[in-house]
């Protein structure tokens, strides 16, 4: 007898993350995680988005008790400050005013967890982003137009914040957008979910 296809679960609302998985083609099901976001003190930025990536999908593991589930975290950082989501539209300004000229690293955590055993397969995935030197009125504009108040580091690369940067430097862009996939369909892989050859993929 043929067993059933895993459970795939996002343990994310975030719609760039949701639409980086849909890429896939695999049937998967969101749900929101509860998880305090806080640094820890004297907490290192790799050694944050691992722990947050791990607890978020260990927050819908009840919800899902045979599933594989998917947890991702990301920061940026700048001279070892971490910069969150701005939230507005003076923080973005800020952010980036701080940024120009300069390089931001961005650290992805991803953590595929098997609920049924507890295995957990885990990465950091780096990404450098090269900023421009940008004059203020550039940034306005930017900020303006795109209004990129809860993306960490304060632009869409996926969208007009393409036009910010000298150069990208890393193995996967769409770590900087916050769902590693290349690391992902290795362990999808690995947990036996292949991404090509699958009978599961949606396919038309």
């Amino acid at each position: 007898m043929d067993r059933a296809p895993r459970t795939l679960v996002l343990g994310s609302t975030s719609p760039f993350r949701r639409e980086l998985l849909e890429r896939l083609g695999l049937a998967f099901a969101t749900c929101a995680p509860d998880v305090d976001e806080t640094p820890r003190s004297r907490e290192s930025p790799e050694a944050m988005v691992a722990r947050l990536a791990r607890a978020k999908a260990e927050a819908v593991r009840d919800r899902f008790p045979d599933a594989l589930i998917i947890g991702s975290d990301q920061c940026a950082e700048l001279d070892g400050r971490i910069l969150g989501k701005p939230g507005g539209h003076d923080r973005a300004v800020a952010q980036l005013s701080a940024a120009s000229g300069r390089s931001v690293a961005f650290h992805t955590g991803l953590c595929l967890l098997d609920a049924g055993s507890g295995e957990r397969q885990e990465a950091v995935v780096p990404f450098r982003v090269h900023f421009r030197a940008l004059s203020r009125g550039e940034i306005e504009d930017y900020v303006r137009r795109e209004k990129p108040y809860g993306c960490a580091g304060s632009f869409k690369s996926e969208g007009l914040g393409i036009a910010l940067f000298e150069r990208l430097e890393g193995d996967d862009p769409t770590a900087l957008i916050g769902l590693p996939l290349i690391r992902l369909c290795r362990m999808l892989a690995r947990a036996g979910i292949p991404v090509l050859g699958n009978p599961a993929a949606d396919c038309p």
